[in-house]
């Protein structure tokens, strides 16, 4: 009896909490190993820390601007298909859907699933098949909601903000407060630069930046923000902000108490921090950090199904996946697609491994985005942006991004080939199927199946436009 589309449900406050919950997950609990490993010593770490937060807010404005200008869901992919063409953006959806987006969510999956496990069979590691069980059923819990109500996941998403801000905060005030007592011994020969090799720093940026990744998301939802013009680049700059302070303390604490071969040495650097200074919490900041993780699936669910909507509206993907369902108003076919590669890879077992290959991926079509900004800004004089960055911005930010691509094949060669394969394994798809279809319009073969798969889930096809 009403018309089905996808409603305007964000607000400013679930939009800071969209960026809050994508961004501080798994990768503060995670990535201080990684970047420490590769940058070589403290001093040179939390330079890489804060680079990668200054680089983030670089990213996030430019994303933020191009939010303004283009009215459309779909974060990246939308982007590169409006500014750079029809090529470039479905080598993003191929490469996304088919190795980023579910080798990271099963990272994040199995993150929760060990720190949820940890209070339980300290100190001993939990079994790997109860991990792997665990990290399932928290996946499917997210993807339940998120197929069930647009409100309740955007609920969910700011309740579970304030508990990873408490995350946080319960790292933080413990090794402030021994800092001030004057406990400053692991800082001593902080940069040590017989430790820095430079051609690893490039895996020192993936890692952090892998901890930043989030600071995109109001992006792919832009269709459903309330105030866009005015919320997008408010939420943006106070989120990330907020996350550049909080992980620096974080991980100046995790220095001030654990020192580097004890980070090297831990699994979980969190757990390994509270164990050592407040262990009187030791079996609440496991459960914190995994409430983290789940925040962060849900956040991942709930805009990645969004990019699956739009890229099937563009005629890139099937057009099962831009259809709503009838009552609940969510695009639940596309939330449910990502369901069988994720249970796959969480299946395999630790795939931390993978974040190389596919942070390659990422970073080339986030700079190839805000490449497409200067396009989009040279192409298009006249348009008004009710948000403009400086110039040197966006030019500054693509630099670095195709820079840090390019010298990742020197510091991991083996790794970054594959993912650079993966990439260009789109090529026939796009040619074969993607490109013919759009250019003769024709019926779909899989019309008859996308039919009864449309009449089994009770959705149907947007009626009105959002953008």
């Amino acid at each position: 009896e009403e018309a089905i589309f996808l409603r305007k449900k964000i607000t400013l406050l679930r939009a800071f909490s969209l960026l809050i919950g994508s961004m501080v997950g798994s990768g503060i609990f995670i990535s201080p190993k990684g970047v420490l490993k590769n940058s070589g010593s403290v001093g040179f770490s939390l330079v890489v820390w804060f680079a990668c937060g200054v680089l983030s807010m670089f990213g996030a404005l430019c994303y933020a601007e191009l939010g303004t200008r283009i009215t459309k869901s779909g974060g990246h992919y939308i982007y590169i298909l409006e500014t750079l063409g029809p090529l470039p953006s479905f080598l993003f959806l191929w490469a996304e859907f088919f190795a980023i987006r579910p080798a990271n969510s099963a990272v994040v999956s199995l993150a929760f699933g060990r720190y949820m496990l940890e209070p339980f069979f300290a100190p001993c590691a939990a079994p790997v098949p109860a991990v792997k069980l665990v990290s399932l059923l928290g996946y499917y819990m997210v993807l339940t909601l998120n197929s069930w109500s647009v409100t309740w996941s955007a609920r969910l998403q700011t309740a579970l903000s304030i508990v990873k801000l408490l995350a946080l905060a319960l790292i933080i005030v413990p090794g402030m407060m021994l800092l001030a007592q004057g406990h400053t011994e692991n800082f001593q020969d902080a940069f040590d630069r017989q430790s820095l090799v430079l051609d690893k720093l490039p895996l020192a940026f993936y890692a952090g930046m892998f901890a930043y990744s989030g600071w995109f998301q109001t992006s792919f939802v832009r269709e459903e923000l309330v105030q866009p013009e005015r919320n997008i680049p408010l939420a943006v700059i106070v989120s990330v902000i907020t996350v550049i302070v909080g992980y620096m303390l974080t991980n100046v604490s995790y220095y001030t108490v654990l020192g580097t071969q004890d980070v090297l040495a831990s699994p979980a650097v969190a757990v390994s921090f509270v164990q050592r200074a407040f262990k009187s919490l030791i079996s609440v900041v496991p459960v914190l950090v995994a409430l983290s993780c789940f925040g962060t699936m849900n956040g991942g669910i709930f805009t990645f199904s969004r990019t699956l909507f739009v890229a099937s509206r563009e005629g890139q993907w099937p057009p099962l996946f831009s259809m709503i369902h009838i009552r609940r108003h969510t695009p639940l076919p596309a939330v449910m697609l990502m369901f069988p590669l994720v249970t796959a890879m969480v299946c395999i077992g630790d795939i931390y491994h993978l974040l190389n290959f596919f942070s390659f991926s990422r970073w080339l079509f986030i700079g190839l985005a805000t490449l497409g900004l200067i396009v989009h800004r040279h192409r298009h004089p006249e348009l008004h942006s009710p948000f403009k960055v400086p110039l040197f911005v966006p030019v500054s930010f693509t630099i670095i991004c195709l820079f840090t691509v390019a010298m990742s094949f020197y510091s991991d060669p083996v790794n970054i080939s594959i993912g650079c394969i993966m990439v260009l394994s789109g090529f026939p798809v796009y040619y074969l199927i993607i490109h013919r279809q759009m250019s003769s319009r024709c019926r779909s073969p899989f019309y008859d199946l996308t039919h009864k798969l449309q009449l089994l889930l009770e959705v149907v096809q947007q009626e009105i436009k959002t953008y």
